[in-house]
């Protein structure tokens, strides 16, 4: 059912007040219940060719763009491909980098997503990891360990609708900088306790988890620690970083993506599915009444108000749901804190596969000065 006649039907039954708030309801659902695993919006694209080294597939805005993506399909196939190699009015035909599983033939229905390495840090990697768990207010939060020889760890926290894998791209440049890594779960996620009203809260209750993450790192043997945040959960980083009680070993923080503009981005999430404009914002009142979220904190947090400690912001123009003025605004206000950097026609939370060696080569060189 389309939401114009959705909303005319719900009017209808039940009277325009009662109406507004069933629809604010549906609305809200995408953004306070993400669907784990599932990142961000996947159109389904066709296979119009498949041949040595590369693959050529429907053309549509995500399938034009510079970067190395991933290829899933039913079945649990997987493939990734690199750059464009040629472009036509129906067509685009990318490298093909790899088949990690499945069989890839024309004709067959792929999704193109960010998931590049699935697995874990040693399948997909070859890193050495352990598997460990931080005690959380509301349970066990399971967590990847890999070991480095510096004091400083880094803290590493996936946004809504992903998982531990969004954090495998960076793993490869932290080893090499020999900076332990803890890449976290929280409550919410598939193996991590669920909150008790089933709901999200925008970082206002999940931050407590990444705090509980934070104490686990200190436990074991962490001096300080670097937080590192992708969306709602670079949000949880800049939470933790101005509430918790060991606010003072937190030496930075790295914000790719952050939702700052929290009312914004779920108008935005919204419209990316379909949702008119007027509905979209019943749909961002309705998140804001059930999780109870707090508007003045989250400003404060946007506007740099509590903000302390270096902080690398990265963030796109082409970014559908955290729009990148807010990252501007925050790195105009706090310039002595805050380095912006802006990736070009990335969409959200996928500024690594936009361009993974220049991420890499600014993360480096940021994160250096703290080592």
């Amino acid at each position: 059912m389309r939401w114009g006649t959705a909303a005319a039907v719900a009017a209808t039954a039940v009277g325009a007040g009662a109406a507004v708030i069933l629809i604010g309801r549906r609305v809200s659902e995408r953004t306070v219940r993400p669907q784990p695993g599932k990142p961000g919006l996947a159109a389904t694209l066709r296979v119009h060719e498949v041949a040595a080294g590369h693959v050529t597939l429907t053309r549509a805005p995500q399938t034009v763009r510079a970067g190395r993506y991933a290829l899933e399909w039913a079945g649990g196939g997987h493939a990734v491909v690199g750059g464009v190699l040629r472009t036509d009015i129906q067509t685009v035909t990318r490298r093909l980098e790899r088949v990690d599983s499945g069989t890839l033939t024309v004709g067959t229905e792929v999704e193109l997503t960010p998931r590049v390495h699935l697995g874990d840090p040693a399948t997909a990697l070859g890193l050495d990891f352990t598997e460990t768990v931080a005690q959380g207010d509301l349970g066990l939060l399971p967590a990847w360990y890999v070991h480095a020889m510096r004091g400083t760890w880094v803290i590493l926290v996936h946004g809504p609708g992903a998982d531990r894998t969004q954090a495998l791209p960076v793993l490869p440049v932290l080893n090499s900088l020999k900076l332990p890594t803890l890449t976290v779960t929280y409550r919410g996620d598939a193996d991590a306790p669920h909150p008790p009203d089933g709901l999200g809260h925008f970082g206002e209750t999940e931050w407590r988890d990444v705090e509980a993450a934070v104490g686990l790192a200190l436990e074991s043997g962490a001096g300080r620690v670097v937080l590192y945040g992708w969306s709602l959960g670079a949000t949880m980083c800049l939470l933790t970083a101005a509430r918790s009680t060991r606010r003072e070993s937190v030496a930075g923080l790295v914000l790719d993506s952050p939702i700052l503009d929290w009312q914004e981005s779920v108008r935005r999430e919204s419209v990316r599915a379909g949702v008119p404009g007027v509905l979209a914002e019943l749909g961002a009142l309705a998140a804001e009444g059930r999780t109870k979220v707090d508007p003045a904190a989250l400003a404060r947090l946007a506007d740099g108000t509590d903000l302390h400690l270096p902080t690398l912001l990265l963030g796109s123009p082409a970014d559908g749901i955290a729009p990148i003025e807010a990252a501007r605004r925050l790195a105009h206000r706090r310039w002595d804190l805050v380095s912006l950097h802006e990736v070009p026609d990335a969409e959200h939370a996928q500024l690594w596969n936009a361009d993974s060696d220049g991420y890499a080569e600014v993360l480096r060189r940021w994160l250096t000065p703290l080592l």
